[in-house]
């Protein structure tokens, strides 16, 4: 391998102008809003990739009620069942243990938390295990299948404990296939507006598949994230955006990788200056270049102008730039910064979805793509060695690593990283 070249698991090697993984990419993300009047969710989104073997696990739990004790039986039952199926658990064997393990609520009879489980493979198999959450949407060339479900009833060991309705647990295996979409909602998506004159009996599971039957058919390349926010949006709607309980929605995307590269720093040789500006012109997906002196190094290289965007002025960001070739060009170490800082929030990137500035447009970027390249240069930029400057102004490497490490743990991302 070479020296300058860096691997984050999930990422590998080949040529630079496109190098990673050439297989569908699987998009995983979720949207989720907090009852009316609470602070904490009482619904756990959970998503993982094995660095051991590639599968991508996912679980969304539904804990009884709001709030916080809500969230924290939520976050067991999630916890619980990511971490079986990763360690090859099988999926019968998970649910049994998760059923005997779940607390019942004495007055409903009923357990404290509800799951549904999607285990997929690198080959597309997918298992999904459901208990008690409305059932998953299936969307395949625009259209909505129903895939066979096979449901096993349970019996808990300790049987003054068990639930008086009857336990039933769903399982279902299918091989996905490019263009594929797995949606899947707590209750709160189903039942919103429930015993409101237009939705008596709630928006309802019907309902809330033909809106994200349209909302693909609209808009056929609709990423997982646009389209979990656009269904959890939509119920809150209905909630007269008030929720009368926690909304979320997950969805899955089998979908071509999207790429992008993000370019920051001058190279430690200026002779490096035009190998960069190659790489940015013959990279095929979108591009960001970060840093005033990158900037003037393309710029320069490749004969292309640079105009400040005024309209992304912001107090503590600096504004961004376009240039023919770009998807945007940024300042430097404050951007990228601020960029890490919302990438280790999740609701502070929902609070800056489409915003103008330049960090939340870099990170929209960031979202929307699956295979994320950066090319670091590492000369040493001595304002950022100045003992007066805040300390959060960490050196470019390792601002990247940090941003490269957030995207692939907590966003699923593949990402590549080459120095010069």
């Amino acid at each position: 391998m070479p020296d300058n070249i860096e691997y984050l698991p999930g990422g590998v090697s080949g040529d630079l102008t496109n190098s990673l993984s050439q297989n569908t990419f699987i998009e995983v993300e979720h949207f989720q809003l907090c009852k009316h009047g609470q602070n904490a969710p009482g619904d756990v989104f959970l998503s993982q990739k094995n660095p051991s073997d590639g599968r991508v696990i996912t679980a969304l739990s539904d804990g009884l009620g709001s709030g916080i004790k809500a969230g924290v039986l939520a976050t067991l039952t999630a916890t619980m069942a990511a971490k079986f199926i990763s360690c090859n658990i099988p999926i019968r064997r998970a649910s049994e243990i998760i059923m005997d393990t779940l607390p019942v609520c004495s007055e409903r009879g009923i357990s404290y938390a509800t799951f549904t489980l999607v285990d997929i493979t690198p080959d597309a198999s997918v298992k999904i295990m459901e208990y008690d959450n409305p059932p998953y949407t299936f969307i395949r060339k625009e259209t909505i299948l129903e895939p066979s479900k096979k449901a096993t009833a349970f019996e808990r060991r300790d049987k003054s404990t068990g639930p008086k309705n009857d336990t039933r647990v769903l399982y279902s295996y299918f091989k996905a296939q490019s263009g594929d979409r797995l949606i899947f909602f707590s209750d709160g998506v189903s039942q919103a507006g429930m015993g409101t004159k237009p939705h008596p009996f709630g928006w309802t599971t019907a309902k809330a598949r033909e809106f994200a039957i349209e909302s693909v058919r609209e808009k056929p390349e609709i990423s997982a994230r646009e389209l979990a926010h656009s269904i959890v949006q939509r119920a809150s709607q209905i909630d007269l955006y008030k929720p009368k309980d926690d909304i979320s929605c997950g969805v899955i995307y089998f979908r071509e990788p999207r790429d992008m590269l993000v370019l920051t720093g001058p190279p430690v040789h200026p002779e490096s200056d035009k190998e960069i500006a190659n790489i940015f012109s013959s990279f095929i997906g979108k591009k960001v270049v970060s840093g005033g002196t990158t900037a003037a190094i393309i710029s320069r290289e490749l004969n292309q102008q640079i105009k400040v965007n005024m309209k992304s002025f912001d107090k503590n960001i600096p504004p961004w730039s376009e240039m023919e070739g770009a998807d945007m060009v940024t300042e430097g170490i404050i951007t990228l910064g601020a960029v890490q800082a919302m990438l280790d929030n999740r609701s502070e990137v929902e609070a800056h979805a489409g915003g103008r500035d330049a960090a939340s447009r870099m990170i929209d970027l960031l979202l929307d793509s699956d295979r994320i390249m950066f090319i670091v240069g590492t000369k040493i930029n001595e304002a950022h060695q100045d003992p007066t400057m805040p300390v959060e102004l960490e050196i470019r490497r390792n601002v990247i690593k940090r941003i490269a490490s957030l995207l692939k743990e907590k966003y699923l991302k593949e990402v590549q990283i080459r120095y010069f």
